[in-house]
């Protein structure tokens, strides 16, 4: 039995609420150059007086070692075993649905970045200096307008323009495969990669990939800097059961950015329209106070900001939600966890494997002898270091929504 069937067999619908705050990217690193995470640089003592009220821990998102997306990162928090088929869903579609792209079955969606390259092809910037959305509008409309002049034999080709340096691509066609490798090298110094098949079935599609990449760079060839597109994540629609099927509740997503309100869409929660700061997520939220049971509140900027190698920069986004931490506490939720999908340590600049810490405040949860919330506590935590895909089973059943296993 799958881990979140046996949750389904036990969930029971009436208990109490449940808030699950994912601070992006949370986890960080002590090293020799920098002694102390951003965690432990930042003021936080509306988190250092819940974390002693709480229980700490920490979590492993897919497994030792093995360095987490986005997607099987949060996917894994709700429950789902992120090295299951079913939940390996690629970024593409999940960004696509964030940006309310129509996706039907048999669409490809990828996600796109764009990015600076040098005279000779080689990539300086994957993120081509972060060019604002307006930019990525204009830009998106731009390659749009190629396409159109130009189209693809037998693919149908939409752009859409996501935050910041991020677009949308949809392939609509007959027998599209979504096995096409990424064309983001992710590292600077090289050329992008030549789409090429991930698998047999993928041969054709690739070849049409690579002709959309030629009318894609035509169009961006004159720009200073946005002179690339890098293309991740070919992916179909997914077929997961959804939250409120499996743990009978009903789930809110407040979720400033595309990426993550496709994972909500994807796992059947309401999406709710909010702004991107955390203190937005929680007006919404606080608007909603009695439309759901599970709130889940997603903050992108710790994770931004580890990417950026700037830990000091992380410290005072994690400031700036510790000061609204009040107002989600006011919703009077039953249950609130605190962690992230994975870590981004600011030495790394990216993605690790390295778990993330956890607070669990509960009426029934045990309290450990702590005073902050940070890595080393954590690492100390009575709920010791777990998958991620155990979390949901915690969070129920804190809340009074598990019933017992067994006679």
């Amino acid at each position: 039995m799958r881990h979140h069937e046996l949750l389904a067999r036990l969930a029971e619908e009436d208990g109490g609420s449940i808030v699950l705050l994912v601070l992006d990217g949370v986890g960080d690193l002590r090293t020799a150059e920098q002694p102390r995470t951003a965690l432990e640089l930042a003021a936080t003592p509306n988190l250092d007086r819940l974390a002693a009220r709480s229980a700490l821990g920490r979590i492993v998102p897919v497994a030792p070692g093995v360095t987490p997306g986005s997607g099987p990162g949060h996917l894994a928090l709700f429950g789902y075993d992120p090295t299951s088929p079913e939940t390996d869903i690629g970024r593409g579609v999940l960004e696509a649905l964030g940006q309310e792209v129509e996706i039907r079955r048999g669409d490809i969606a990828v996600r796109g970045n764009f990015a600076t390259a040098d005279a000779e092809g080689n990539l300086t910037d994957r993120r081509a200096g972060r060019p604002p959305t307006e930019e990525s509008a204009r830009l998106s409309a731009a390659m749009q307008e190629a396409i159109d002049a130009d189209p693809v034999a037998g693919v149908e080709v939409a752009v859409r323009h996501g935050e910041g340096h991020r677009f949308v691509l949809r392939l609509r066609g007959e027998c599209l495969s979504a096995a096409v490798a990424d064309t983001d090298p992710q590292e600077t110094g090289v050329p992008p990669v030549a789409p090429r098949a991930a698998a047999p079935e993928g041969e054709a599609t690739a070849a049409k990939v690579a002709e959309i990449l030629e009318r894609l760079h035509r169009a961006l060839a004159g720009e200073p800097k946005a002179n690339r597109a890098l293309l991740r994540g070919f992916s179909k629609l997914p077929d997961l059961p959804s939250l409120g099927e499996l743990y009978r509740l009903r789930a809110g997503a407040f979720a400033g950015y595309p990426l993550y309100r496709g994972v909500a869409q994807v796992c059947g929660m309401e999406v709710v329209p909010c702004g991107k700061a955390f203190g937005d997520l929680v007006d919404a939220a606080a608007g909603r106070r009695g439309d759901f049971d599970l709130f889940f509140l997603h903050v992108k900027q710790t994770d931004m900001a580890g990417e950026d190698g700037d830990v000091e920069a992380k410290a005072r986004h994690l400031e700036a939600i510790d000061a609204e931490l009040p107002r989600l506490l006011d919703l009077g939720a039953d249950v609130v966890a605190i962690t992230g999908d994975h870590s981004t340590p600011a030495p790394m600049a990216g993605h690790s494997w390295h778990p993330v810490p956890l607070l669990l405040h509960a009426h029934h949860c045990f309290v450990d002898d702590t005073d902050r919330f940070d890595e080393l506590q954590a690492a100390r935590g009575h709920l010791g270091t777990l998958p991620s895909m155990h979390l949901m089973g915690l969070l129920l059943a804190n809340a009074g929504r598990l019933a017992k296993y067994g006679a």
